[in-house]
């Protein structure tokens, strides 16, 4: 087993069942993640601890692309998500520089050809109001560059648990939902086209909205 592997089994064994229980964690349509081989999620964001609850639901080791503020929290939140990520080998960007940004891209899809589990925000950050924004088209670019069946997840109720702004949690049920793979509606897509990406990763974005019920806008959210 990999570093990436001890260290995800590691925290699920310690402090999956406590956290499972705070929020009385229900995962639906687990079926939709193949068991081995290449897998990208794409996930809506209501909330920092998304990136949490979404791969206690995984029963595989799951690598996230993370704000770098996730890796710096101060609270005990804070210091709990940055372990959780560290130990788990997420991939941290600096969304204020493109360069980095693009070659974290690079690293993702390592993971997927590597035959690893990949999850992604499209929105590129937390929704500001509980509605869905337009999608990033990195995700058109990881799913077609790599083939791997691209699978969308809902997020239900981690805005509850920690809003935006807020540092404190609360009592609140969270449901995971993911959804069977999407149709990127561009069969032999050229992942180096813009056109290709756009079409992708709204199809991803559709589906996304379709499991979570959230009203759907078509323009990008501000961090």
């Amino acid at each position: 087993m990999s570093g990436h592997g001890r260290g995800y089994a590691a925290l699920r064994a310690t402090l999956g069942p406590v956290l499972r229980a705070a929020v009385r964690l229900r995962v639906e349509g687990v079926e939709n993640i193949p068991l081995s081989g290449p897998v990208l999620l794409a996930s809506n964001h209501l909330s920092v601890t998304d990136s949490t609850f979404l791969p206690l639901a995984v029963p595989r080791p799951v690598t996230f692309m993370a704000k770098a503020e996730y890796f710096t929290g101060r609270t005990v939140l804070g210091r709990l998500t940055s372990r959780f990520m560290t130990a788990g080998g997420q991939v941290p960007v600096d969304r204020d520089d493109r360069r980095a940004a693009v070659a974290s891209l690079e690293t993702c899809l390592r993971v997927l050809t590597d035959g690893g589990v990949f999850c992604i925000y499209p929105e590129g950050t937390r929704s500001p109001d509980g509605r869905l924004h337009r999608g990033r088209t990195g995700v058109g670019w990881l799913g077609l560059r790599s083939g791997a069946p691209v699978v969308p997840v809902a997020m239900v109720g981690t805005d509850r648990v920690l809003p935006p702004g807020h540092t404190l949690p609360r009592p609140a049920r969270v449901r995971v939902v993911f959804g069977k793979p999407v149709e990127l509606g561009v069969p032999g897509g050229d992942p180096g086209d813009a056109r290709s990406r756009r079409i992708a990763t709204d199809a991803v974005m559709a589906a996304v909205a379709e499991l979570s019920g959230q009203e759907y806008v078509p323009r990008y959210a501000r961090p």
